[in-house]
């Protein structure tokens, strides 16, 4: 099978790394507007060759589309123009926004919605890893929309990235990423904001760091040009979410200053709850 990936960060290039190394993939075509990413795709072997956005299309079997939410949205009917009688599937954290876009589409049924669960703090080409998604969720979305080979093809494919795969509606996708994926960004983000605003001297912050902090900010490392569309595609979804989320701190922030120290340790205890939901 030859694949084009459009897109070639974190994402799209780790896919390519396994893609190519499992079997699923003979040939993988490069398409990415930014020069540097291109280049450095194709020199360290993600790619075998970087092509125009039509040849990729034109030359290949499968196209993935690993840009951010908001180049998706412009980007993906353009691809369904030129996709005819392939298969078309994207990596994107939201959903509904690109589902509604295409809804009508001519080529619509070629197209998978998906979202693999999976990445790093990091961007770029350089990024890109073995093993990113193995044993994470892939979510493939509307696929009663989708024609019956197409899903098939893209069901194998994060097979053999080690994937399960997850049937949703996009609409309920969005609603559970802003739960599991989005509110954790923002907390990381805010956290950062907050120690960076108070700790004038970073020194202390480098000095002082545990494993505990690293991990809770590690995601504040994350690329702006990503997170800045997932946030506005999934607004209504992000600000409910953000809202509970400002009630429980409020809510610590209260028995804190008031040393209400048994409620504050029934609320740690109520939390504790989520490490039998995290084994499953």
């Amino acid at each position: 099978m030859v694949i084009t990936v459009i897109g070639l960060g974190l994402i799209g290039g780790s896919a390519a790394i396994d893609l190519r190394k499992r079997g699923f993939a003979n040939t993988i075509l490069g398409v990415d507007s930014d020069k540097i990413n291109a280049n450095g795709a194709l020199s360290i072997g993600l790619v075998d060759e970087i092509c125009t956005l039509e040849d990729g299309i034109s030359k290949s079997d499968m196209i993935i589309v690993a840009v951010p939410a908001d180049a998706a949205v412009t980007l993906l009917p353009k691809v369904l123009d030129l996709a005819e009688g392939k298969v078309v599937t994207d990596v994107c954290s939201t959903k509904g926004r690109i589902c509604e876009i295409i809804k009508y589409h001519k080529n619509r049924r070629c197209y998978v919605a998906s979202h693999p669960m999976a990445g790093t703090e990091f961007s770029g080409p350089w990024a890109a890893m073995s093993g990113l998604f193995d044993g994470k969720s892939a979510i493939l979305c509307d696929t009663e929309e989708s024609d019956i080979k197409a899903v098939a093809k893209v069901k194998r494919m994060y097979e053999t990235l080690n994937m399960r795969i997850i049937y949703m509606n996009s609409t309920n996708h969005d609603v559970h990423a802003a739960y599991i994926s989005h509110i954790s960004h923002i907390s990381s983000f805010a956290l950062a904001l907050t120690v960076l605003e108070k700790e004038r001297n970073e020194k202390h912050i480098f000095d002082l760091a545990s494993g505990g902090f690293d991990s809770t900010v590690r995601l504040a490392k994350s690329s702006p040009d990503m997170w800045v569309p997932i946030f506005h595609q999934n607004k209504e979804n992000v600000v409910t979410v953000l809202d509970t989320y400002i009630e429980k701190l409020q809510k610590f922030r209260t028995l804190i200053k008031e040393d209400e120290g048994e409620k504050i340790r029934d609320m740690i205890k109520e939390s504790n709850r989520i490490k039998a939901v995290l084994k499953h």
